[in-house]
Formats: structure tokens, C-alpha cells, sequence
């Protein structure tokens, strides 16, 4: 099938065609040009995506967890399906939108020079026919004049009243216009014979011929927009490989999630290393009120106790305790707050057992790392001063004694590093107990106080008598740091301050008759009900300077009562037995001896 001869009359049609096809090249350019730009969109906005929801550097410690590795490597394959839609428009316009724009200025410039030549054929028969009808009209004439001149001299031949001389005049007139008319009539027939000629050439030769050109050239440009095409799939199908693996790594990602594994992680990111509290012991008020002193019962651990339950809190005057809790940060959020102070002492001390065993093992590995990268680093020095020596043209030995004078000093200084916290997660390691357990007993006994109010309701219905008692302790508390008595321990952060309600709260049972008391209890034996209760007793191991706003000085020796337990901050609120005063002393400086509790 050949437009030459199919379509030998459609020269504008076939014109009008080829220019839609070249319309249509550019359009499914265009149409390309617009997908790349929406992959380059589309990766960027991947890009913007993950880097937006990258773990900030606050957030580090929850991505050990699985479900956050998974995600943060979720991340990362999203970020190279990112980089697959970049190179997927990088190679659509290097390979397709290129070629495409070189095919078109091509088909452009060829199907001109096509339709130029068509046009200069079309012109040159026109001008061929033409030539043929002014040959036709002038044949036409002399033939007509010619016929004319022939009956003009046998009209006049016939006619026996003209002179010799007219009919002579006659005939020659038509023999010139019979000339004339023979030579039109051979130009006539030159010029159809060319025509003809022409004409012929022109639709079976020429104007084939320029309309396989077109044909070809038409057939060549949907020939590319079907490699086109092709090869545009081609391109994604040549990253669909490793889009595969980035979705592969993805799954392998979530296959990776743990919950057994996460749980031991919160386990062992929170473990405090404490033991749980045990059974309070039930009070007898009424064997306290008839005076039966109870017979002694074993003491309570300090360990087993929660800091809330040993603090009495009541409503008595005006002044309200305010929860120590919140006030030292103790479990106060949702954050670690075991780690939250974990750099504030050298020994991590004030952190839970558990806790601080992590903190010091990860500070004995970061030291071992240290010593073995500066062994290397000293090894090193020692070759190349070696080779100095045997060849002293490359270097004098004595510029690297300084060096190693000084990594010599690195060494030292980390071993004795190193040692000391390895002495530290020795302690460490030891059987945990709360920083004011009991480390030993004592067979002290210490008497309990007795205290007694009458509960009146509104409706003066009748009266209600509540009483607590504590009675004597026959166990004692030794602070761990006895073994350092040589020297004082470093003491923890201040976190108390005004807020923490020394000197306005007050300790009382609600709706006390008796705002003070009937009788002034002895100290160690009665609570005035303005005060919080003694818990127990203990003695300084340590002088102490209060330097910080709550916190009361004490010399070595002093005894004090103990009314608030450490809550895990590494103070202790204590009251003097003299003047009253109330304030916090560091754990750590302190011998308690606690009050048991008695049940009848």
C-alpha cells in the first residue's frame, strides 16, 4: 500500500496529515516532559517527608525498640523509592525527551523539503497546462481564421466580376492562414505531447515519489512513538527491581518487630532494682489506748516500703503538705526519670541499682575503647620513633618523645579512670537496697509515739477516736557509704526549694479538737499535731553545709528525727530534736535507724 498511488489526488490532505502527526510527537512529548516533572515532585516530596519524621536527637533512646528500628528503616527505603522516582526522570528526559525533540526538528525539516519539492512538481505541470491551452487557443484561432480565408478565395474565385488580381490576393491569404494554422496546430501538438509527458511523470514518477517520502517519514514517527513507549516503561521496569528490594526492606523491617524483645527493653530501660513494698502491719488502737504495749513484731525493710506510705499527711491547720512527688520530679512523667539526673554524680549513686549499673557499664566500655584506641595511637608513635632511630634521615627521634610523653599521661589518667569505675560497678553489683535500706541491725530499740485525737462530724452525732502508734525498732539502718568514712560523699542535685512546704505544712488527723495537743509530747515519743511524725532517728556520719535553698546544715555526730524518707532524689527531710528545725540532708550523710510498726 503506497500513498503515491492510493492517494495520488490527496497532495493538501496528505499535507494536512503529516503536520497532526507531527502535532501529536509533540504532544506525547509534552505528556512526557509533565511525568517527569511530577516523579521529581513526587521524589522530593518523599525526601521532605522522611526528613520530617527523622527521629529528633531527644527521641534517640525510644528507637531502640523495635517498632521504631522498624520504622527509622521504613524511612530509609523510602527515601531510595525517592531516589528510583529521580532516576526514573532522569532517564526519561536523557533517552526519551531528548530523542523525541531531535525526531521532531527532523520530521520537521524533511516533511518541508518534502512538501517543497511537491509543490515545485504541482507548479511545473500547472505551468505545463497552461502552456497546452494558450497552444489549444491559438490552434483554434488559426484554424477558424484558415477556414475563413478558404471561403473568402472560393468566394471570390467564384465570382467572375472580381480582377485576376483580387482572387490572386485571395488565395494567397489563404494559403498564409493555412500556414498560420498547421504551425499552431504543431505547436498545439508539442505542447499536449510534453503535457502529456509531464503529466504522466507527475503522478506515476514525482509525485509518488514525494509521497513515499511523506509515507516514510510519517511511518517513522509512529515508529518512535512506539519505541517511545516502550522505552519509557522500560525505564521504570529497569527500577522496579530495586523499588522491589526497598519494599522487600520494608517487610523485612516489620518482620524484624518484636514485642517479647520490647518488653525486656522497657524492662531493663526502667528497671529500678528495688524490691516491691510488703504487707503494712496492722495497728491495734484500742491495745494503745488501754496501754497493753503489743509485743514486738518483725520490722518492716525500708525497701519494702513506698516513701507515700511512711509520710502521714493531714488536712489540721490551714497549711497543706504538698506531694513530694511532683516536686522532685519522681515519677512525675512519662519520661526516664531514673536517667534524667544519671550525670549529675561521678558514681551515678543517686540513680536505682539497675539503672546505675547500665550507666557504669556503658562508662566502662566507653573508657576500655578509649585505652584501646590510645595503645594504638601509642604503638604507632613507638614504630615510628623506631624507625627514626634506625634511619635518622626521615626524622629526629626526639620529636616524638613529646607525644609520647603525653599519651603516656592519656594512658594513666584512663587506667585510673577506668579502675575507679570498675570499683564502682563492683559496689554496684552487690544486692540492690533503696539509698537509706537497712545495711544492718541493731539491738537498740527505740520507743514509738503514741498519738491520739478525738473525731467530732458535723451532726455532733458522736465521736470517732483514730490513733497512730509507732513502737520500738529493733533494727537500725546503715548508710552504704560507711566504708567511705574517710571522706564525705558528693551530694545530689537540690530539687527542693519553698514549694516543697517547709515551715506551712503541717502533719495532723482531720478535725482535730485540739490544734496542739493536750500535753507536749516528749521528742521521740509523742508527735504535736502540727508535725509531721518521726519516723525514725538517725545520726550525721558527715558535717554538712546547706548550700541550697530547703536544706538544713548538721555536724558530724548530730542525731535528728528522720519525717520524710528518700523518694529516690538522694535527700532525706529530717527535724532537729532541739530547736524543731525541718530541712533535707543528703542521704548519703546519713545513719538511719527507722521505727517498726506494731499490731496488737
Amino acid at each position: 500500500m503506497s500513498w503515491g498511488t492510493e492517494l495520488w489526488d490527496q497532495y493538501d490532505n496528505i499535507s494536512l496529515h503529516t503536520q497532526k502527526g507531527i502535532d501529536f510527537l509533540e504532544k506525547y512529548g509534552h505528556f512526557i516532559r509533565d511525568r517527569c516533572t511530577i516523579e521529581l515532585e513526587y521524589a522530593g516530596k518523599l525526601r521532605r517527608l522522611v526528613k520530617n519524621y527523622q527521629p529528633k536527637k531527644k527521641d534517640e533512646e525510644d528507637y531502640q525498640y523495635s517498632p521504631c528500628r522498624a520504622f527509622k528503616h521504613v524511612m530509609t527505603e523510602v527515601n531510595d523509592l525517592a531516589g528510583q522516582h529521580e532516576v526514573i526522570a532522569e532517564n526519561l528526559q536523557a533517552n526519551v525527551i531528548r530523542e523525541l525533540n531531535i525526531l521532531v526538528k527532523d520530521i520537521k525539516e524533511e516533511r518541508k523539503k518534502h512538501l517543497q519539492d511537491g509543490a515545485r512538481m504541482v507548479q511545473n505541470l500547472n505551468t505545463q497546462i497552461l502552456s497546452l491551452d494558450r497552444a489549444k487557443k491559438n490552434y483554434e484561432k488559426a484554424f477558424k481564421e484558415a477556414e475563413r480565408a478558404l471561403e473568402n478565395f472560393q468566394r471570390a474565385d467564384a465570382d467572375y466580376n472580381l480582377s485576376r488580381a483580387e482572387v490572386e490576393k485571395q488565395r494567397m491569404n489563404m494559403a498564409i492562414k493555412s500556414q498560420q494554422c498547421e504551425e499552431t496546430k504543431n505547436e498545439y501538438a508539442n505542447q499536449l505531447q510534453k503535457t502529456n509527458e509531464l503529466q504522466n511523470q507527475h503522478y506515476h514518477i514525482l509525485m509518488p515519489d514525494v509521497f513515499r517520502q511523506l509515507q516514510e517519514l510519517d511511518e517513522k514517527r509512529i515508529k518512535n512513538i512506539k519505541s517511545f513507549m516502550i522505552q519509557s516503561v522500560d525505564i521504570e521496569k529497569n527500577v522496579f527491581p530495586i523499588i522491589i528490594k526497598c519494599l522487600d526492606g520494608i517487610v523485612n523491617a516489620a518482620e524484624q518487630i518484636n514485642e517479647k524483645e520490647d518488653t525486656q527493653l522497657v524492662i531493663e530501660r526502667y528497671k529500678s532494682g528495688f524490691q516491691p513494698p510488703e504487707d503494712i502491719p496492722f495497728e491495734d488502737l484500742s491495745a494503745i489506748k488501754s496501754g497493753e504495749m503489743p509485743p514486738p513484731i518483725n520490722p518492716v525493710p525500708i525497701t519494702t516500703l513506698r516513701p507515700e506510705a511512711m509520710t502521714v499527711k493531714g488536712t489540721m491547720s490551714s497549711g497543706k503538705l504538698k506531694k513530694r512527688v511532683g516536686l522532685f520530679g519522681i515519677f512525675s512523667s512519662t519520661k526516664n526519670n531514673f536517667s534524667a539526673n544519671a550525670d549529675n554524680k561521678e558514681d551515678y549513686s543517686d540513680l536505682p541499682p539497675n539503672q546505675r549499673k547500665k550507666k557504669l557499664q556503658q562508662r566502662v566500655e566507653e573508657i576500655t575503647a578509649k585505652i584501646q584506641q590510645e595503645t594504638a595511637a601509642r604503638d604507632g608513635l613507638m614504630k615510628m620513633k623506631g624507625v627514626y632511630e634506625q634511619n635518622p634521615a626521615l626524622g629526629d627521634p626526639m620529636s616524638i618523645e613529646g607525644q609520647l610523653n603525653e599519651s603516656g599521661h592519656k594512658l594513666d589518667k584512663l587506667r585510673q579512670e577506668l579502675q575507679k569505675y570498675q570499683m564502682y560497678l563492683e559496689e554496684a553489683n552487690k544486692p540492690a537496697v533503696s539509698p537509706s535500706a537497712p545495711s544492718r541491725r541493731s539491738k537498740s530499740h527505740y520507743n514509738g509515739a503514741h498519738l491520739q485525737q478525738n473525731h467530732r462530724n458535723s451532726g455532733g452525732s458522736g465521736g470517732e477516736e483514730d490513733s497512730l502508734s509507732r513502737s520500738a525498732s529493733d533494727s537500725s539502718v546503715s548508710n552504704p557509704t560507711l566504708n567511705h568514712k574517710h571522706s564525705a560523699p558528693g551530694t545530689p542535685l537540690p530539687s527542693h526549694g519553698p514549694e516543697s512546704g517547709l515551715g506551712t505544712s503541717h502533719t495532723s488527723l482531720p478535725d482535730s479538737d485540739n490544734e496542739h495537743g493536750d500535753n507536749d509530747p516528749a521528742p521521740g515519743d509523742y508527735c504535736d499535731g502540727d508535725l509531721l511524725p518521726a519516723l525514725g532517728v538517725c545520726r550525721a556520719l558527715y558535717p554538712f553545709e546547706a548550700t541550697s535553698e530547703g536544706s538544713i546544715p548538721m555536724h558530724d555526730g548530730e542525731e535528728l528525727f528522720i519525717i520524710e524518707l528518700d523518694q529516690g532524689d538522694g535527700w532525706t527531710r529530717v527535724r532537729r530534736q532541739k530547736d524543731g528545725e525541718e530541712g533535707f540532708v543528703p542521704t548519703s550523710y546519713i545513719e538511719c535507724n527507722l521505727y517498726k510498726y506494731n499490731s496488737c
